[in-house]
């Protein structure tokens, strides 16, 4: 069985190879994301994040925004596997519980829910094992051309 991480990585090349598009992006690399699965039927990517000191908040929890980052590293993603290129434009994120040091990781997953011409509709979920710490539901918009092509 091929790894996950290549094949999913594969999946997004293969999409548009004529796009200067990187992938997986700089920010993806330097959060330490892992793919994990991607099935293409229900829409849904999971990818697995590491708990690093550099990402602590003053009080030893992981930084909300940096939290925010991980999930955005996995629904654009997500909406490249399954739509035109397209930017996150609204992310809304309610945190349950927080990231605390003894992690050494923790998982987002994210599934499409609508998807229209222009607008894809994303729910997500940070998990650490069988326990919710956080959701979110954003909005992309799928661009007419990408900058820079």
């Amino acid at each position: 069985m091929p790894d996950p991480v290549d094949a999913i990585t594969a999946q997004l090349k293969a999409r548009f190879p004529d796009l200067p598009l990187q992938f997986p992006p700089a920010c993806f690399t330097t959060m330490g994301g892992e793919f994990l699965h991607f099935d293409p039927e229900a829409k849904r990517l999971r990818v697995r994040f590491p708990v690093k000191p550099e990402f602590a908040n003053p009080m030893g929890y992981m930084q909300g925004g940096l939290i925010v980052g991980a999930i955005d590293n996995t629904i654009g993603p997500l909406t490249f596997l399954v739509a035109q290129p397209s930017v996150t434009t609204q992310l809304n994120t309610s945190y349950i519980r927080p990231i605390t040091p003894d992690l050494t990781h923790f998982e987002v997953e994210a599934v499409i829910t609508e998807q229209t011409r222009r607008l894809v509709f994303i729910d997500a979920v940070v998990y650490a094992g069988d326990k919710q710490l956080a959701h979110a539901r954003a909005s992309s918009t799928v661009m007419e051309r990408p900058i820079g092509v």
